[in-house]
């Protein structure tokens, strides 16, 4: 293949895996808004609502390790447009169940399909990576959350003016129309055929699980301060519900910008040193809000923190797609798996701890993680890639 087409193609396949990341941070975002009319709709309270949520993040973690599986067989590009077939109707599904007994099964298959894709983009976006021999995946991630971002201004606008279901509707067709217009554009790798593709297996190399652990002390600190900074700030800094709302806002808008310059960071420093330092300031983040005497210096020690994880998931699926000798997809399938337990089950576990010894103490045991991370960083070295 002649050398511009080649590079024109991975540039294409490097826009079309960015609008992959967008649909999927959209799809999530325009769920947010739908919760409270959910609650509502369906007569609930909030224990039966939290037992919901727990299901879609069962059904996203139960179909993580199914990817790298079918990634091997049938190639990420194919997996990816596969999963958005059914992410794009997925939502809308949850917006017509009309009872506990169907909205369950509806928030599983939810879950397990913005699971799955999120494995399978993640892989294309090393194949991106590979082709264009620079870092793409910090950037990746940032319009995941400008997806986010986008959801769920547009859910709050559209439900207040038509409704719940009008809403579901316009989300289903904006998903059709990303997909269709983008998605063939995608990448995939060069021979999947190659890889074992006869029965689903775990990795066998202890690296990729050392690598899942800094994914996952690197998203529990992220998953806590979705969860529980905002009650943190309330109950133990005296700040005011209004107040409060900004410790996550500004972790999710430094994390967001900092996404967006990873790739040109990475690309200047390399993974290893820009996993060190940014763990040293996720770190010295968590430690300050952890001891914080008022509520503004713990939003801004937030914000610092959110500066420092922002590129260290990035970093640690990097790392693990390009691991030699191993699947891209079965090293980020469970890489994945283990990163997003610190999202989707750990805060559960973080809020019964803080709730008897109160949330400073568990800041400062999270920037403790934080220090592991950095500790392992020469683990990074595999997400740099080959610039020969």
């Amino acid at each position: 293949m002649d050398a511009s087409v080649y590079l024109r193609k991975a540039v294409y396949g490097r826009w079309a895996v960015a609008c992959a990341f967008f649909f999927n941070g959209f799809l999530v975002g325009s769920w947010a808004p739908q919760i409270p009319v959910f609650m509502v709709r369906l007569g609930i309270s909030e224990f039966t609502l939290g037992l919901l949520i727990l299901i879609f993040g069962v059904g996203a973690l139960s179909a993580m390790p199914w990817c790298g599986y079918l990634i091997s067989r049938f190639g990420s590009r194919a997996v990816v447009k596969g999963f958005a077939v059914f992410c794009s109707f997925s939502l809308l599904l949850v917006a017509l169940a009309p009872n506990v007994l169907t909205a369950a099964p509806a928030l599983f298959l939810f879950g397990a399909v913005i699971g799955g894709m999120d494995v399978a983009m993640n892989a294309n976006a090393v194949e991106v990576e590979k082709k264009l021999s620079r870092a793409v995946m910090s950037s990746s991630h940032g319009f995941w959350s400008l997806g986010g971002f986008a959801g769920g201004a547009l859910g709050g606008l559209v439900i207040e003016a038509h409704g719940h279901l009008a809403h579901a509707l316009v989300v289903t067709l904006i998903a059709i129309v990303l997909g269709m217009a983008t998605f063939g554009y995608m990448i995939t790798e060069d021979s999947p055929a190659t890889q074992e593709k006869h029965k689903l297996e775990f990795p066998t190399n202890p690296l990729i699980y050392l690598i899942g652990l800094m994914a996952l002390f690197s998203m529990v600190p992220e998953g806590s301060v979705l969860d529980w900074a905002a009650l943190y700030l309330q109950q133990e800094r005296g700040a005011d519900i209004a107040t409060a709302g900004f410790a996550f806002a500004a972790f999710s808008g430094t994390m967001s910008i900092m996404r967006f310059l990873g790739d040109g960071v990475r690309n200047r420093f390399g993974a290893v040193k820009t996993l060190r330092y940014s763990a040293l300031i996720g770190a010295t983040g968590m430690l300050i809000a952890s001891v914080a005497p008022n509520s503004w210096i713990a939003i801004l020690a937030f914000a610092f923190a959110g500066l420092g994880i922002a590129n260290m998931v990035p970093i640690a699926f990097s790392a693990a797609g390009n691991q030699k000798g191993t699947s891209s997809g079965m090293a980020l399938s469970m890489v994945t798996l283990m990163g997003y337990s610190g999202i989707l089950v750990a805060p559960s576990a973080i809020g019964f701890v803080g709730g008897r010894t109160g949330f400073g103490p568990v800041y400062m045991v999270l920037a403790g993680l934080l220090i592991v991370v950095f500790l392992m960083s020469n683990l990074a070295k595999s997400a740099d890639v080959d610039r020969s």
